[in-house]
């Protein structure tokens, strides 16, 4: 197995096509965006002739979870692999990436009518309602899972769905029966001295000609909200904000391009800790 991962505009997707014809391979998706249907533009979701296994397969009303990931995309890996071909996973959610290669909680299963109830809830009423079912499990997280939205609905999924020792398991339980090696992990990072703005301020410009407005109405014309799960995206956001005269178009590009830059730089943060990465600098 092959994967490349990287900050975001850094190219994976190309050179993962690359590496496909090279290596008689089949690309896997693990970017947490482009797992959704109808966001292409935005999230610039390459559609080249080769089919790329994981896009596509969520309503933005749904939330998918790192947890989801790896239950949909291990049979996937699989079965590429049985079919004697190379799978190669090609995205920049490494948060997907780690709990695929290196375990996840599997105790509990998505439970997609309570998640649809508290997808609606703000951050506060979801401490609130953590701390409520189990004090000790909230006070467990660190600061920065006690106030992401996700980690909190998937903390209160587990407490409902298992005992206090069953979730005591479950936790200490953070590995699959077998973990996945790479053959070929690359990683695709800025060098210091490149103007990391102007690349994605330029991508940005371009994703606007090639229709991200009209992309972001069509979505909202489907019925779907700004609070679903897959429009809690960069891009999209601040669009709809535009969209609903909340701040002019000039700043609704400007806050986009900021948050690309601030995400890139959260990227890098994260995956340059995983010492199994071989980092190519562009």
């Amino acid at each position: 197995m092959i994967v490349v991962t990287g900050q975001t505009a850094t190219g994976k997707t190309a050179l993962a096509l690359k590496l496909a014809k090279k290596y008689n391979g089949e690309l896997v998706n693990f970017d947490s965006r482009q797992v959704y249907k109808y966001l292409d533009i935005i999230t610039g979701k390459d559609l080249p002739a080769s089919k790329i296994h994981l896009y596509d397969i969520v309503e933005p009303d749904r939330y998918f979870s790192s947890h989801d990931f790896a239950l949909r995309a291990r049979p996937v890996v699989d079965d590429i692999i049985k079919r004697g071909k190379t799978p190669i996973l090609v995205g920049g959610t490494y948060l997907y990436l780690k709990h695929l290669l290196y375990g996840f909680d599997i105790g509990a299963p998505p439970n997609f009518a309570l998640r649809d109830k508290l997808n609606s809830k703000t951050v506060e009423e979801l401490q609130n309602e953590l701390k409520k079912l189990d004090l000790q499990t909230f006070e467990k997280m660190n600061y920065g899972d006690q106030n992401n939205p996700r980690r909190l609905v998937r903390k209160i999924e587990i407490v409902h769905s298992s005992s206090g020792a069953e979730r005591s398991r479950e936790e200490k339980s953070s590995r699959p029966a077998r973990t996945i090696k790479p053959k070929i992990f690359i990683g695709l990072r800025f060098e210091m001295a490149v103007d990391l703005r102007h690349i994605i301020k330029t991508r940005a410009e371009k994703r606007l000609k090639q229709g991200a407005i009209e992309e972001v109405k069509s979505i909202l014309k489907k019925g779907y909200k700004e609070t679903d799960p897959g429009l809690k995206t960069i891009g999209y956001q601040e669009l709809i904000m535009y969209l609903k005269g909340k701040i002019s178009k000039e700043k609704a590009i400007e806050y986009w391009i900021n948050h690309e830059v601030q995400y890139a730089h959260r990227q890098y943060t994260f995956m340059k800790k995983d010492n199994n990465i071989t980092w190519r600098e562009i």
